[in-house]
């Protein structure tokens, strides 16, 4: 089984964490075929934590997880935090493939989403 899980920073705002939830299940509707599911984590300050997130693919069935680091920029947390969370997880989940995509503002759809964004001005 092949899970794609979406990794955002986390929010003390629980409307933010929320929308990052609901940005899950649009991929998932979006990626049928490719995943078989979509599971949303957290760096910090939400729930679920990346930890609790990979428990949650493997307790899905998870053989595959491809993770996404929903961040704009190759901070600490895209450089350093993420990867040592991730090789926790590949110590204690050996049976599990764990992978990391580029992240978000590394892809270079980017710059072409930035101009689609400033024609739908509020």
């Amino acid at each position: 089984m092949k899970i794609l899980m979406l990794v955002a920073h986390g929010s003390r705002n629980q409307a933010a964490n929320d929308e990052v939830s609901r940005l899950a299940a649009r991929v998932a509707s979006l990626a049928q075929g490719d995943f078989d599911a979509v599971v949303p984590a957290f760096l910090e300050l939400a729930e679920p934590d990346i930890h609790r997130g990979i428990e949650r693919c493997a307790e899905m069935g998870a053989s595959e997880i491809i993770v996404v680091p929903y961040f704009l920029a190759a901070g600490k947390h895209v450089t350093r935090d993420i990867p040592l969370e991730l090789e926790c997880a590949r110590t204690g989940y050996p049976h599990i493939s764990i992978e990391t995509s580029q992240y978000l503002g590394e892809n270079s759809a980017m710059a072409e989403l930035i101009i689609q964004c400033s024609q739908n001005t509020r």
